[in-house]
């Protein structure tokens, strides 16, 4: 599938599933809730999805701060997480 296509379906799910990481991506002092750790896990299997929605309008457009929302894979302590994978701008802690 295209990597367009693969956007395109991440941004429909993150609007309903990667919603419980709203506040977490907007506040580093925010807990991190198990509903957004489980979504992080099953997008953070492909980093480059994972980069996509962070980065995507829709989620600047929602408030989601990248610098913020590429450390919530570290914040749910996802142990097999791509640890220095680069983001545009960002790395993955």
């Amino acid at each position: 599938m295209e990597l367009v296509n693969v956007v395109k379906r991440i941004l429909i799910w993150k609007r309903s599933k990667f919603a419980p990481c709203a506040s977490a991506a907007q506040d580093e002092n925010a807990s991190v809730s198990g509903r957004c750790c489980a979504q992080v896990k099953k997008l953070g299997r492909n980093p480059k999805c994972l980069c996509a929605v962070m980065l995507s309008n829709t989620a600047k457009s929602s408030g989601i701060k990248p610098e913020i929302a590429m450390t919530i894979p570290k914040r749910c302590n996802i142990a097999d997480r791509p640890v220095g994978y680069q983001c545009g701008a960002y790395t993955l802690p």
